[in-house]
């Protein structure tokens, strides 16, 4: 059940951050699959993290220039049995007001006639350009419109702004309400590797391990998974976003997946398991899951407040670096190939990302030329991996791959919080040390 006091917390930290700014955030309108079928609908995270309304084309303003009671007005379709009938329930304005806690609602027609009058005495408008084709014309309407008559009246909102470095500041540190959300959503997706883990066997198709998968996520109340399940069986985990998920699983193979789940309040996880099929590694293949779960390990023990994101990545790069050379995939001085970049025919991505109501969260990496430092509350994936095939070229001056390298894919994901003594693993139910993986 969706608490109305959560949004109301955000909303009021939201409008205390704007000052004088008006604020317009649109809700996703719903997208067209084929001919008159559409996607499943997915709320834009921003609308949703302020409301908790999960309906289409609404508009939300906060207006922190207007009195007590008329700083969050929200525009929204109004009740119509004809189209409910085809379309579902709607809140209408009557909800807008009591379930969803706005000062004063609307329908969505009257928008266009009332947004002027709404914005009159804000200092600005934070409202983001490119995104919402729908609402954007009419913003830039009434703000030209607000811009004409400044010289009569005196004054208008003479700037336009993003509100995104305000809004993804707050959603950057989850609140402990949000914390429990994640934890869940770590709960169900560790549990799904699990379930993998136990039941895939050689000869069966990927696309029926993704069916184990995504079953357990909606046997346990999420909405599904959090994004398109990557189930990659020998070679095909050296794509990184592998999305076909229908081959035969092979004798002798890893199987890479790439699977979280999504709740119902849009909170996700993010997780990646390597194992062998047939329960045991060949020795090519240990050696390599040994480096990539050594190199996480190290980058996992990075994640504690005052340190900059930006070492997550380096550390992994480090070990990894280190353990290519050893193994003889990379050969030369570390450091020298870490500047030279001569790695990343074996590992080209970063080590992780931000995590919450979006799987590559909202919040900046780095502000100008500083790294931005964790802090208790924030949370992030740690993914290192090495992925051998002959799909991009060896950097002049490595060694030529020995066939029995190839085809080798492993990628090993966890889900971080930064708390106040370091950092806690949600995700650490699913198994990731060869002992347990072995059977």
């Amino acid at each position: 059940m969706i608490n109305p006091s959560i949004f109301k917390k955000r909303r009021e930290r939201f409008i205390s951050c704007l000052a004088g700014r008006a604020a317009i955030i649109p809700a996703a309108s719903s997208v067209v699959h084929h001919a008159d079928c559409e996607y499943p609908f997915r709320q834009n995270s921003d609308f949703w993290y302020l409301t908790g309304l999960d309906e289409p084309d609404a508009v939300a303003l906060f207006l922190p220039h207007r009195p007590e009671g008329e700083r969050f007005v929200l525009f929204v379709q109004p009740r119509d049995p004809a189209q409910e009938v085809w379309y579902g329930f709607r809140w209408g304005v009557d909800g807008a007001l009591g379930h969803f806690g706005a000062d004063k609602a609307h329908p969505l027609s009257e928008f266009p006639s009332r947004l002027g009058e709404y914005l009159t005495g804000a200092e600005a408008i934070a409202f983001r350009i490119g995104k919402h084709p729908k609402v954007e014309p009419l913003v830039l309407k009434v703000w030209a419109e607000h811009l004409d008559q400044a010289p009569r009246v005196g004054s208008a909102a003479f700037r336009l702004e993003a509100p995104c470095p305000l809004l993804h500041e707050l959603r950057l540190r989850k609140q402990p309400d949000e914390v429990d959300r994640m934890r869940e959503a770590a709960r169900i997706g560790a549990e799904a590797h699990e379930l993998a883990r136990e039941l895939a066997r050689p000869g069966m198709n990927e696309r029926q391990v993704q069916g184990l998968i995504e079953k357990h996520f909606v046997d346990q109340g999420a909405r599904g998974p959090a994004y398109g399940s990557i189930v990659a069986g020998g070679d095909n985990a050296c794509v990184l976003h592998y999305a076909s998920n229908n081959q035969q699983l092979k004798d002798g193979d890893l199987l890479l997946i790439d699977a979280g789940c999504s709740l119902v309040d849009y909170y996700n996880s993010d997780i990646t398991r390597t194992f062998p099929i047939n329960g045991k590694f060949s020795g090519e293949q240990k050696a390599l899951y040994e480096v990539v779960h050594s190199a996480q390990k190290q980058a996992i023990s990075c994640v504690t407040p005052g340190c900059q994101a930006e070492e997550v990545h380096t550390t992994a790069v480090r070990n990894l670096v280190e353990g290519l050379v050893e193994l003889g995939l990379l050969t030369g001085n570390v450091d020298g190939v870490i500047e030279q970049g001569a790695y990343r025919h074996l590992y080209m991505h970063r080590t992780g990302h931000w995590l919450g109501l979006d799987v590559h969260d909202v919040g900046a990496y780095r502000l100008g030329e500083y790294h931005v430092k964790l802090e208790p509350g924030m949370i992030l994936t740690v993914e290192p991996g090495i992925y051998i095939s002959d799909r991009l070229c060896v950097p002049e001056g490595q060694p030529e791959i020995q066939d029995r390298w190839k085809g080798i894919g492993i990628r090993i994901e966890d889900d971080i919080l930064v708390n106040e003594s370091g950092h806690e693993v949600l995700t650490s139910a699913a198994a990731s040390s060869i002992e347990l993986l072995e059977h």
